[in-house]
């Protein structure tokens, strides 16, 4: 089994790497495209895991205990086979 994990900063929460994002774009001629960029992380995971519950338990254990800042965080699980 695998586990996708996707990592971003909540809503209210300064992206100073988006917001660089945004202004190179806009500097790239991008201006008129890109409304607003948040840049966040994807981690792969794969699972021994006996079923999808399981799997979707464990890994978010591994996500409020490690993988994500949940003051600062948020993080989505997709569970695949």
């Amino acid at each position: 089994m695998k586990a996708i994990v996707n990592v971003a900063l909540k809503q209210g929460v300064l992206d100073d790497q988006g917001k660089a994002t945004h202004h190179a774009l806009d500097t790239l001629g991008f201006k008129e495209v890109v409304k607003d960029v948040r840049i966040g992380k994807q981690i792969i995971l794969e699972l021994n895991s006996s079923s999808k519950e399981e799997a979707q338990a464990e890994v978010t254990k591994m996500c409020e205990k490690l993988l994500a800042n949940t003051v600062i965080e948020d993080y989505n699980i997709t569970i695949t086979e």
